[in-house]
């Protein structure tokens, strides 16, 4: 999802900054970045005496994991150094563990809780002070947060904190007119998703969804993008959840 966002975003006109822990993916991923195709009317360029020289490198990848806060001041150092400041952040760190709560030891717990919450909370919380005035942040969380699912208990508590988050930070950063909404995206067709479920339980979420498929990554991405713009101006503090109508109307899984 972090990677379709930051496609829409760059065919927006914005220059990205992505990271993640493995310097393999995600330098694939920044080249695969370079190559979206941006259309003339939505170019935007950096002034020159923030040291950026034109438009002509548009993605930065900067190696790091979300749960080190050693590894998210290096990523401040670089938007600081690159770009000066930010108009957008999101702040998509996660990981998905499914097991019985009665099952969940006291490793794992800690490394959901770090990835999904600390990585969260710290990454916000380090690259706020180069947020612009009016700037948008905008949090992946889950649609878990609204309905119970069996064997997620770790992960739905991270994203039930991170949720509370966006009307935490939206409070405190309402002085400088920053907004902070999140996005609770349902089953989306994602690697972790299909490294969590058999092709049977994926039938079956099919059918549950009364939208009648699965989401994509560009179905988050593009909400992420409606909220990081002009158009969601009077929108802070919110939840979009995007899910196809499971938690409303769906059957249960």
């Amino acid at each position: 999802m972090g990677l379709a966002a930051a496609r829409q975003l760059l065919a927006e006109g914005a220059h990205v900054v992505i990271t993640g822990r493995d310097k393999t993916r995600l330098d694939a991923a920044a080249d695969d970045l370079r190559g979206t195709t941006i259309p003339t009317d939505r170019v935007t360029a950096i002034p020159a005496d923030q040291g950026v020289a034109g438009t002509s490198d548009r993605v930065v990848a900067v190696a790091g994991d979300a749960a080190s806060l050693a590894d998210l001041d290096t990523l401040v150092a670089t938007v600081r150094d690159r770009f000066g400041r930010l108009d957008v952040v999101f702040a998509n760190a996660g990981v998905a563990a499914f097991e019985p709560a009665e099952q969940t030891s006291e490793a794992e717990f800690d490394r959901v809780v770090d990835i999904n919450f600390k990585g969260v909370f710290f990454t916000v919380q380090k690259l706020s002070p180069l947020l612009s005035d009016g700037a948008a942040v905008v949090i992946n969380a889950s649609w878990t947060i609204q309905r119970g699912l069996a064997g997620a208990s770790v992960y739905a508590a991270t994203k039930a904190a991170v949720h509370n988050l966006t009307h935490t930070f939206a409070a405190e950063l309402a002085p400088r007119r920053i907004r902070v909404n999140s996005v609770s995206p349902g089953y989306i067709e994602t690697p972790m998703f299909h490294d969590n479920v058999t092709p049977e339980a994926h039938a079956a979420v099919v059918a549950a969804v009364p939208a009648g498929r699965i989401g994509t990554a560009e179905d988050v991405a593009a909400a992420v993008a409606f909220l990081a713009s002009e158009e969601a101006s009077y929108i802070n503090g919110q939840d979009l959840i995007i899910d196809g109508g499971l938690v409303t109307a769906g059957a249960p899984v």
